[in-house]
């Protein structure tokens, strides 16, 4: 996944006129470009707000709901890859703790890593859905400003991947199958991470993961940002959210890297071919998510209701390959990512070379 998301973006390395000034901040938790559908509900919300609607009213409530229900359509049937980032940030998203709320009858969370501490910003606990006991791992950001410190923002140490990884060889050793949430921008890169040996301990990891004989199944439900999510991003099954996004780093960093200003992450979000849509034709991911009409966190019971019945759905079909089976499927699927060509050498080429 890696080498296709940067061969991508190389091919867009020239410097694009600098775009101009920013567009006015929308009000709290509204997007620029949802302003529209913000503008149709308040109207609507005046109007059934109204004790005795007349019947021109009534009428006109009706058509409002239907030009609402257009509205959203129009608008998120044609997103670019930057505001698709920006759903995937919005902070009434759903995150982990919620869909663990909703997708899960039971949850036990389990802490530690044996080493050093707990890291709050990955979750680990054993639950049940359907009656089906798995081992979940996940990242979580926080939804107000003092879970988020106490979660990190979602950006793990390197104790938080060992905690991961122990959790994880433990569910393969009592045959449990394991549900991973990717929703990060990135491991920490603090320098106390580092120190600890927050590199190692990714890349292990991604060793590690692979070789475990149970089914695992993969889901981005808002970010997917750099190492942080690899390092649990290792499964049977990987799948996104719609309006998700799965990179090798953030529209900000690559544009800070490749035009030297942070102002160009709308031309680096469209260059790194990170959004669903394109990692699904790409053949990074197994499946894309749909979210309900304006995005998940208009709706955060339909979207657990949908993402449910998907994890149900892969279990179901993971669960017809033996384990020896499940790890040469699990390999041969790594094997397969990235794009590159081969040519014959000519007749002159082999001369020289002999």
């Amino acid at each position: 996944m890696n080498c296709r998301v940067l061969s991508t973006a190389t091919h867009s390395v020239s410097t694009p006129p600098r775009p101009g000034p920013l567009s006015p901040m929308p009000p709290l938790n509204q997007l620029v470009f949802e302003r529209p559908i913000y503008v149709l509900e308040d109207r609507l919300t005046d109007l059934e707000q109204q004790d005795d609607p007349s019947p021109q009213t009534r009428s006109e409530i009706r058509d409002l709901r239907l030009e609402i229900t257009q509205k959203r359509r129009e608008v998120f049937a044609d997103l670019d890859a930057w505001q698709i980032t920006q759903v995937a940030r919005h902070p009434e998203r759903p995150q982990t703790l919620d869909y663990l709320e909703l997708v899960f009858d039971e949850f036990v969370e389990l802490h530690g890593d044996r080493a050093y501490r707990d890291d709050p910003s990955m979750l680990t606990g054993l639950g049940t859905i359907d009656s089906l006991k798995v081992l979940f791992v996940g990242q979580h950001k926080g939804r107000n400003i003092k879970e988020r410190k106490k979660h990190n923002y979602g950006m793990a140490h390197p104790e938080g991947y060992r905690k991961a990884l122990g959790k994880m060889r433990m569910a393969a050793k009592f045959g449990l199958p394991i549900i991973c949430f990717i929703d990060t921008p990135g491991a920490y890169p603090g320098i106390e991470a580092e120190e600890r040996g927050q590199a190692y301990n990714i890349a292990y990891n991604l060793r590690e993961i692979s070789k475990l004989n149970t089914p695992i199944i993969c889901v981005v439900i808002g970010e997917g940002g750099s190492g942080g999510a690899l390092g649990i991003g290792i499964g049977d099954h990987i799948a996104m959210l719609e309006y998700s996004y799965y990179s090798v780093i953030s529209p900000e960093g690559c544009a800070g890297i490749l035009w030297k200003h942070v102002d160009y992450r709308e031309d680096a979000a469209k260059a790194l071919k990170f959004t669903s849509e394109n990692l699904l034709r790409l053949g990074v991911v197994d499946e894309v998510i749909p979210e309900p009409l304006g995005a998940a966190h208009r709706n955060h019971r339909q979207m657990a209701m949908t993402l449910k019945a998907s994890l149900i759905d892969a279990f179901r079909r993971l669960g017809e390959f033996p384990s020896d089976e499940l790890l040469d499927r699990r390999y041969e699927k790594f094997r397969r990512l990235g794009v590159f060509e081969e040519t014959a050498a000519s007749n002159s080429d082999s001369d020289t070379s002999s």
